[in-house]
């Protein structure tokens, strides 16, 4: 992958090009009917969609903390939990959500996020090579290799998906 400029001008792809990590930047058209953004990333760009994955923030007891999950399954809301070390976790507020991140529902990267938070990607994005997550907007998706993600997020690695 070559490193990219910051062409898309979103909070993610600034940070990533500030922190000499590579990655490549995928645009494509959003619809705004498609019933879930992460499906129809994986659709509009070819990829097959266990290599997509979507940002949820969920509240614990030790603040909001950022789940990164394949588009293809569910946040384990437990497993976020004991990731982290917290006794519960539900979902983040999504007007929460935005505020906190700088980004919206559908747009929300796990990278360049206003105010940076603990992230757990899920394990099974260990599998390939580079995976899929939002570039900061609808219709734009950044792949990086799992490592970079983590390097770009300070997060770790957890099997916290169902």
């Amino acid at each position: 992958m070559a490193r990219q400029k910051s062409s898309a001008g979103t909070p993610a792809t600034v940070a990533l090009t500030a922190a000499g990590i590579p990655f490549t930047a995928h645009p494509y058209e959003h619809d705004r009917a498609a019933p879930s953004f992460g499906l129809e990333a994986a659709s509009a760009l070819g990829v097959e969609p266990d290599r997509v994955f979507k940002t949820l923030l969920a509240d614990t007891d030790l603040g909001l903390v950022v789940g990164v999950v394949p588009v293809t399954g569910m946040l384990d809301l437990k497993a976020l939990a004991a990731a982290v070390g917290a006794k519960r976790a539900v979902m983040a507020d999504p007007a929460v959500a935005e505020r906190r991140t700088g980004y919206v529902v559908g747009g929300i990267s796990p990278v360049g996020q206003k105010t940076r938070h603990t992230t757990v990607v899920d394990e099974t994005a260990q599998l390939f090579d580079t995976v899929f997550v939002s570039g900061g907007k609808r219709g734009f998706d950044i792949e990086l290799s799992p490592d970079d993600l983590l390097a770009a997020t300070d997060g770790t690695f957890a099997a916290i998906a169902k």
